[in-house]
């Protein structure tokens, strides 16, 4: 829709009119668009492709095609579709890809379907002095399950303005959603699951102030930019360096101030030095807020209340009760009183039991490193060479390189028509773990077996036990069998299959 609407600027003087074809809107309206006929189509993979197969998209005149955020396609499994699409262009054409990053995917992409092409490297804007951007990053050291009420506490400390929130999966964005609003904040979710017409619905309060806090993954909030966001919130440690920089970016625009809070468990504290090396800034380790920092918290903002409406003036039509009180009490105590009645209509009610504290993390400063600890969570590294290797052809069943893995039992097989690229997509769908961190595949006539990092395999569990595979609740637990893939239960061991890259469409 971005690029659409800046097609639509830049080539108003040419009168070139454009299409934007995208998951969730509706499927007539666009074909009818097509039957008009457009200059530029900007659409997703899944939705071009549907129009190809249909016939409501003919390519044979095309003269320009532009594959943008190449790398972002990639990691969320376009890759089969893609393949689709080129074959489906004619030779004659000028092709342009766009990458933050050129692995060596990329550019096998560049080898086949781009014709000595020309290789153009933009170096990073710097920004003008005074501009830059004035971020506070601060991480919060918690045990997992008080993730909630912490941020809750902290964001009370913080009072922001506009809050951005980050999570890994469309569950957690949904549970934290609900229990913001169970505590009297307007919180709103942003998630590929949802339709365009919600998500504009979402984006259209978040601008307009209506709501505090916008809960987001990281795919849906791609291109965000809305000046008063003050805060943004890692909810989980970011799946790499660049989704971290990414996503503190939302905040501290044009010289402004602003925020950048990152929650993280004990075992994760290591990859703070990574962020803070990528960020080229240092991260505050703070302590988690008590009940008695919040009250004296609530008092700051209660005096200054005060202190704004005095400077104000205008309470002159209130000055006879003062006047009239004073005849009977000292003044000071009326105005003590006074103070304590709008702290408690502004504050509320405070809760009155502290946040068990985690272990305190030894984190090491920027530049310095520690034993094997400034590699990112296995929910999805940079591409360095740390990164999981497939094994066999280039869509040969994956395992990951010395990190443990575990093997998930999916209740749902070849009868139900599953196929890899079906599991690795929900996986990759519901918790962003991307696909190159899925290893070995099995399916078998009534479940299948799935190898994921064992560090966040109840993650997934959760996840896809609340999600539907093939459009069917399944039961999705840890394999019992640990002797090998299929020799529990009497079960015969499926061949490994070729698995295919998942295909998300709604996200892009």
């Amino acid at each position: 829709m971005q690029v659409a609407e800046a097609v639509h600027k830049y080539g108003k003087a040419l009168r070139a009119s454009v299409l934007p074809l995208y998951g969730g809107a509706p499927m007539h309206q666009q074909v009818r668009g097509l039957a008009r006929g457009v200059d530029v189509v900007v659409g997703t993979p899944g939705r071009v492709l549907d129009h190809i197969r249909r016939e409501t998209l003919r390519l044979g005149a095309l003269q320009t095609l532009v594959l943008d955020e190449a790398d972002e396609m990639l990691d969320m499994g376009f890759a089969d579709d893609l393949d689709e699409i080129f074959a489906a262009l004619p030779e004659a054409r000028q092709t342009a890809l766009f990458s933050a990053t050129m692995p060596a995917r990329i550019l096998a992409i560049a080898k086949r379907h781009l014709k000595d092409p020309a290789r153009v490297t933009i170096e990073s804007e710097k920004a003008a002095k005074g501009d830059a951007a004035h971020v506070r990053q601060v991480a919060y050291v918690v045990h997992r399950a008080h993730k909630p009420v912490t941020l809750a506490r902290i964001l009370d400390m913080e009072d922001p303005v506009a809050t951005l929130v980050f999570c890994r999966t469309r569950l957690e964005v949904e549970s934290l959603v609900e229990t913001f609003n169970a505590h009297g904040q307007r919180a709103e979710a942003l998630h590929g699951g949802m339709e365009q017409r919600q998500r504009d619905r979402v984006m259209g309060l978040f601008r307009s102030q209506k709501a505090d806090v916008l809960i987001a993954t990281d795919v849906a909030a791609r291109g965000l930019d809305i000046a008063h966001i003050t805060h943004v919130v890692n909810y989980d440690v970011p799946a790499s360096a660049e989704v971290y920089l990414h996503r503190i970016g939302r905040t501290g625009r044009a010289g402004r101030g602003g925020t950048a809070i990152t929650l993280v468990e004990t075992r994760e504290h290591r990859w703070l030095k990574s962020l803070e090396r990528a960020s080229k800034g240092k991260i505050e380790i703070a302590q988690v807020p008590t009940v008695a920092d919040l009250r004296a918290r609530q008092l700051d903002l209660t005096r200054a209340s005060l202190r704004e409406q005095l400077l104000a003036g205008g309470q002159d039509h209130v000055r006879v009760v003062v006047e009239s009180l004073a005849q009977e009490f000292d003044i000071v105590a009326i105005a003590t009183t006074a103070v304590a009645m709008l702290h408690a209509s502004t504050a509320g009610s405070t809760d009155d039991h502290d946040i068990p504290a985690a272990a305190p993390p030894r984190h090491a400063g920027a530049g310095e490193r520690g034993p094997r600890d400034d590699r990112m969570p296995r929910a999805g590294r940079p591409d360095h060479g740390d990164r999981p290797q497939r094994s066999g052809p280039d869509r040969g069943p994956r395992r990951t390189t010395g990190e443990p893995m575990t093997r998930l039992w999916i209740g749902a097989g070849r009868q139900a028509g599953v196929r890899p690229g079906d599991l690795v997509g929900a996986i990759s769908g519901e918790t962003g773990l991307k696909s190159a961190f899925i290893g070995a595949i099995e399916i078998a006539d009534r479940f299948s077996l799935v190898e994921v990092p064992d560090e966040i395999a109840d993650d997934i569990i959760e996840a896809l036990a609340a999600s539907k595979l093939r459009g069917q609740k399944v039961t999705v637990r840890r394999d019992r069998d640990t002797g090998g893939a299929g020799a529990a239960e009497g079960r015969p061991r499926p061949p490994a299959p070729r698995s295919k890259p998942p295909r998300r469409r709604d996200d892009a």
